[in-house]
C-alpha cells in the first residue's frame, strides 16, 4: 500500500479542526502541529523536528471504571500505551497495535464511539527530552489517543523489554497523565463515574 504524506497532514489537519469542533477547543491548541502540516512536514516520520505523530490507547475495562496504564521505559512515568505511528497505519490501528504490544493483551478492540465519529478522544502535543545516544533533540510528540475496551478473560503480558510493568489502576491516576482526555471520556459517557 503506498503511503501519501500530503494526504496523511490533510487528514490530520481535518481530524484537528473536527476535534477542536467537536470539545470546543480553540484552534491555537496544537499550534505547533498546526505550523507542521502548513509547512509540509513529514509529521508521520519518526526522524521529524521539532514533533511528530505518535498514538496511544486508553484501555479501560468493560466497566469503564479502571484503565491499564504502562510504566514507560525510558521516561521512567506510568501512562497509557503508545508510541510512534507507523505508515501506512490508520491512526486508531496504529493506537490499538501499540496496546497489543506493550500489554500482550489481544482481545483488545477499538471503542466504537471511534468508529461512529471518525474522532480521537484526545490530542496532545508534549516535550520529549533529547535522547542524545539516538540523536534525537528535544522535541514534540503529537500525540492522538484513542479508547480501547478490554475483556476481564484477557491475560496482561507486559513487554518487558518495552515496558517495566503494567497495572489496571483507578481512573483518578490519570487526573495527572491526560487530563483533558478524562475530561472528554467522561463527558461522552465513557467511563464509569
Amino acid at each position: 500500500m503506498r503511503f501519501d504524506p500530503a494526504a496523511f497532514r490533510r487528514q490530520v489537519r481535518q481530524i484537528l479542526d473536527d476535534h477542536a469542533r467537536a470539545f470546543g477547543l480553540p484552534e491555537d491548541r496544537h499550534a505547533i502541529l498546526r505550523r507542521q502540516i502548513e509547512a509540509g512536514d513529514d509529521i508521520h516520520s519518526r526522524r521529524t523536528f521539532p514533533g511528530h505523530v505518535t498514538t496511544s490507547a486508553f484501555i479501560l475495562d468493560q466497566t469503564g471504571r479502571r484503565i491499564l496504564l504502562i510504566h514507560h521505559r525510558s521516561l521512567e512515568r506510568w501512562l497509557q500505551p503508545g508510541g510512534h505511528y507507523e505508515p501506512p497505519d490508520d491512526l486508531p490501528v496504529s493506537a490499538l497495535r501499540e496496546a497489543i504490544e506493550e500489554t500482550g493483551m489481544h482481545d483488545l478492540v477499538i471503542d466504537p464511539w471511534h468508529g461512529e465519529t471518525g474522532l480521537p478522544v484526545d490530542i496532545d502535543s508534549h516535550s520529549i527530552p533529547a535522547r542524545p545516544e539516538r540523536d534525537e533533540p528535544e522535541h514534540w510528540h503529537h500525540d492522538i489517543r484513542y479508547v480501547v475496551r478490554a475483556w476481564e478473560h484477557d491475560v496482561l503480558r507486559p513487554d518487558l523489554r518495552e515496558v517495566h510493568g503494567a497495572e489496571w489502576r483507578g481512573l483518578q491516576d490519570l487526573e495527572c497523565i491526560a487530563p483533558q482526555g478524562l475530561r472528554n471520556m467522561r463527558k461522552l459517557g465513557l467511563v464509569g463515574p
